[in-house]
């Protein structure tokens, strides 16, 4: 896959949703290898004990990296942290969540993503303010929902994250309905709208250019809990 079907909506509207086929296409020149090991490992997240609405329907875990041309290198573990401008509903704070583990930071799969990211991103940033090595954060997200209980993938709302790039990719939905993401401009116009439906689907975002936020997700079966499982990756100089 040529990474111009990538980087030119990207750089013409501010995003872009990549369907898996084409994600996985372009992650094998990366190396992506082992998915379904990559995946279970969402089974082993811990609980978001920072949520100020009181909820426990998110678990996850966090890890920092420097990426460049040359190398990923993993940052010691550290708390991730936004202001009140960009999370009013969780900034302010340093929130410290249990590290990505050891054998996930190393995986082949999150290495094509982040090797990926970087060429794609670097080609979008002016070879002036383009760094030499982008500090990556990477987030294993699981939103759980149940009768009654909805879950929500973006409790702060319409937001931005207050980084360069952000990319979210679709790791599993089980027994889940919506989860749609919606995209608007600065002066909050929607500007677009999808569901990451099937493993790979893939939402590329100029953070300085758009809001993104994604409605609450419901349990399709009452009698089962459901749950949408996502990595976040953001890029910042």
């Amino acid at each position: 896959m040529h990474l111009l079907s990538l980087t030119a909506p990207l750089r013409d509207a501010g995003f872009t949703f990549v369907p898996a086929a084409a994600m996985q296409a372009a992650l094998q020149a990366y190396g992506y290898a082992d998915w379904d090991g990559f995946a279970r490992s969402w089974n082993d997240l811990g609980l978001d004990t920072y949520m100020a609405d009181g909820g426990r329907y998110r678990r996850r875990r966090h890890a920092a990296f420097a990426v460049s041309a040359a190398a990923i290198e993993r940052k010691p573990h550290q708390p991730h942290y936004q202001s009140r401008d960009y999370n009013p509903l969780n900034g302010g704070l340093e929130r410290w969540f249990e590290p990505i583990r050891d054998d996930i930071g190393r995986h082949p799969v999150l290495h094509a993503v982040l090797r990926l990211g970087r060429e794609v991103f670097d080609r979008l940033t002016p070879e002036a303010t383009r760094p030499t090595a982008w500090h990556v954060e990477v987030h294993q997200f699981r939103v759980e929902a149940r009768a009654g209980q909805p879950g929500l993938p973006t409790p702060e709302g319409m937001h931005r994250d207050g980084v360069d790039w952000v990319l979210v990719l679709l790791v599993r939905r089980h027994n889940v309905a919506s989860g749609t993401t919606t995209i608007l401009d600065l002066a909050r116009h929607p500007v677009g709208q999808f569901v990451l439906e099937a493993a790979l689907d893939t939402a590329l975002v100029d953070d300085s250019r758009v809001f993104h936020g994604v409605t609450p997700i419901e349990p399709l079966r009452a009698d089962e809990p459901g749950y949408r499982d996502v990595l976040v990756v953001t890029f910042r100089r």
